[in-house]
């Protein structure tokens, strides 16, 4: 699926994955994250991270109508409050989304896959 925007200029259309990976470049650079996982990859209890090549994969763009709703799947620093580092990234998420597509954003859920030491 796409988004279709129709301007003065012209015609745009924005895909899924574009969205996804917007949004995993934007959480990627909140404090307290270590990485992003992919939504289907936990097993025994492990997340593999993503590389920045694949942050879409961790990324769940869904639309019904004019709402558009974005899931992400990270991995947090150890040491960290979750709830202020999901609350930044939903924030940050937004906020970029607007900036950088015009895009409104209604709602950013964010799924905790695990818990790692941040490697400096």
């Amino acid at each position: 699926m796409s988004i279709e925007l129709h301007t003065n200029d012209g015609h745009v259309t924005i895909t899924n994955e574009v969205i996804a990976t917007v949004a995993g470049g934007a959480a990627i650079e909140c404090y307290g994250i270590v990485g992003m996982a992919s939504k289907n990859q936990l097993r025994d209890g492990i997340a593999e991270m993503l590389r920045k090549e694949n942050f879409s994969r961790g990324v769940v763009v869904r639309q019904d109508g004019e709402n558009i709703h974005i899931d992400m799947y990270i991995i947090v620093s150890y040491g960290t409050k979750i709830s202020e580092v999901a609350n930044n990234v939903q924030s940050q998420v937004k906020y970029i989304l607007d900036k950088t597509l015009g895009l409104s954003i209604s709602s950013v859920n964010i799924y905790i896959q695990g818990v790692r030491v941040a490697q400096e």
